[in-house]
């Protein structure tokens, strides 16, 4: 038994297996009401995304370096999508959170011109460590003028910059015990006060910073100026808007059994060169069902990657990307079960945003429900 808590402990289970279990719970009741309603036999709208913490300086490499990753991406994007199309007809889109400290007008150009292709769209990520509010704020506003000078975050009637988010090394609200990569408890408040709709950061486990809300879209509650203040939250619901705070999206996270094998293994949502997207882990990261309340029809996947560094381009750009697509193209769009929506970060956002304001029929009318385009898509 003290064997089985260390090994829990080590892996942080302890921190979202209540969570997980209560989802669980949550996710057979669901099904149960729609198969008493006979909804279960109406397809169902798969909304994917692919967010990636997009590095192209990961590893201390020089900027030589950097830039053949970048045009390993702009040049192999293009090339590796052109063959797929979701129901609406749009080839896959990626969502670049590009960290800001490591910010080079090139890289940003070539994405641009990805995003003007209607490839994908830029939004905002950040490696930071010891800070306050007060020395946050401009690291974060010299990153969106940076973003801004290249079209890539979008705006609102009155001009302010409006972009979503994924925090470095997890550290969202400075929730680490050792207090590193971050600093500042109120950071929730900070983002949303500077034009940020929604953070992307989660699952993040076995990572300590993972919450123990899982698999849900959800405003925090409580004291938001408070460190960890994403552990409490109200899950998105039809007919129920918080426009004073940020959403948080979360990508499915699930204990899954390894192929072949009886062990179980962690299902965090992370596409690497070792960890491919699979069928059966397809199939788990849509078993979860994420939804807005009241909208269970609309399935949201949202997965992440790290992108930039060469072993995880050359995967992702080739036989895993291929995978994964064709996967999702041919199992999840048939029209009879599945129907699939290949969407950025902010569409996803819209579109939740959208069911919330009792909206229902096909998500693809709500791509721009709430947040425009950014200004490089035109």
């Amino acid at each position: 038994m003290a064997s089985l808590l260390e090994k829990v402990r080590s892996r942080n289970l302890d921190l979202w297996l209540p969570g997980y279990a209560r989802h669980l719970g949550r996710r057979a009741l669901g099904r149960a009401r729609q198969a008493r309603r006979g909804d279960d036999e109406s397809p169902r709208h798969l909304l994917f995304a692919l967010c990636d913490h997009f590095e192209p300086l990961w590893g201390k490499v020089d900027e030589a370096h950097g830039n053949q990753r970048v045009k390993a991406w702009h040049e192999g994007y293009p090339k590796l999508v052109d063959g797929y199309r979701d129901a609406d007809g749009r080839r896959p889109r990626h969502s670049f959170f590009f960290p800001g400290e490591e910010y080079r007008p090139y890289f940003l150009e070539a994405l641009a011109d990805l995003a003007r292709q209607d490839l994908g769209e830029v939004e905002v990520h950040l490696h930071h460590d010891g800070d306050t509010a007060a020395t946050l704020t401009p690291k974060l506003e010299e990153t969106l003028t940076d973003l801004a000078r290249h079209g890539h975050i979008s705006r609102d009637a009155a001009g302010k910059m409006r972009w979503a988010f994924i925090h470095g090394n997890w550290a969202l609200a400075n929730p680490r015990g050792d207090g590193k990569w971050c600093g500042v408890d109120d950071e929730l408040p900070l983002l949303h006060r500077l034009g940020c709709y929604a953070d992307f950061t989660f699952p993040s486990a076995p990572d300590e910073c993972q919450p123990g809300v899982v698999n849900q879209i959800y405003w925090p509650t409580g004291d938001l100026a408070a460190k960890r203040c994403y552990e409490h939250g109200s899950r998105a619901r039809v007919g129920e808007v918080m426009t004073d705070r940020l959403l948080l999206v979360q990508g499915p996270l699930a204990l899954a059994r390894r192929p072949g094998k009886l062990a179980v293994r962690i299902e965090g949502a992370a596409i690497t060169a070792t960890d491919p997207a699979t069928p059966a882990r397809i199939r788990t990261w849509t078993q979860q069902a994420i939804n807005v309340g009241g909208r269970p029809e609309w399935v949201f996947a949202k997965l992440h990657t790290h992108g930039a560094p060469d072993r995880e381009a050359r995967s992702l750009l080739g036989d895993g990307g291929h995978a994964l697509h064709r996967t999702l193209t041919t199992k999840y769009n048939d029209g009879r079960k599945w129907i699939l929506h290949y969407v950025t970060a902010r569409e996803m956002f819209n579109i939740a945003m959208a069911a919330m304001d009792g909206k229902s029929g096909d998500p693809n009318a709500y791509r721009d429900h709430v947040v425009a385009p950014p200004p490089v898509r035109g």
